[in-house]
């Protein structure tokens, strides 16, 4: 096979359908829209959800609740997940995506005093911290760095 032999698969290269270029084309006169009408009309869009003028659907269930745009959605850590690292390591966010012990795209970290620390943790950098996990790690001899807040 030469390279001017190549040519794509038949009928997957299809034609630009022209519209309103006489009757021969089949397609002249009201250029595929048919007779009157919304859609017939330059305009004629209908926006998403439009129901004829009945009240939509989302217009006629009732509204419950109240969703804070500005919450803070953290990822969770315990302290008995730090025992995996080794003595006196130093711990932050991408160590712990790294380790996948959060989710790649998680934007903030708190770490939960949940279990027992086994080993000392020289430092912990996350953005959040309960202070049962501080005192944990303080009393192994390490230290939380709470990142982006000004001590």
């Amino acid at each position: 096979m030469k390279i001017h032999e190549l040519a794509p698969i038949r009928e997957s290269k299809r034609k630009r359908k022209r519209v309103g270029r006489g009757p021969g084309s089949g397609h002249g006169k009201t250029s595929c829209r048919g007779h009157k009408g919304q859609k017939s009309r330059s305009g004629g869009n209908i926006p998403p959800g439009f129901e004829g003028g009945q009240m939509p659907l989302h217009r006629r269930l009732p509204k419950r609740g109240f969703r804070n745009i500005f919450k803070k959605e953290y990822s969770i850590i315990n302290i008995k997940d730090l025992n995996r690292f080794p003595d006196n390591a130093q711990v932050d966010v991408d160590v712990l995506k790294s380790e996948r012990l959060v989710r790649s795209n998680a934007k903030l970290v708190k770490l939960l005093g949940k279990g027992e620390l086994e080993k000392p943790i020289k430092l912990v950098k996350v953005h959040s911290a309960s202070e049962s996990a501080i005192k944990k790690i303080k009393e192994k001899g390490g230290k939380v760095e709470l990142i982006g807040q000004k001590d």
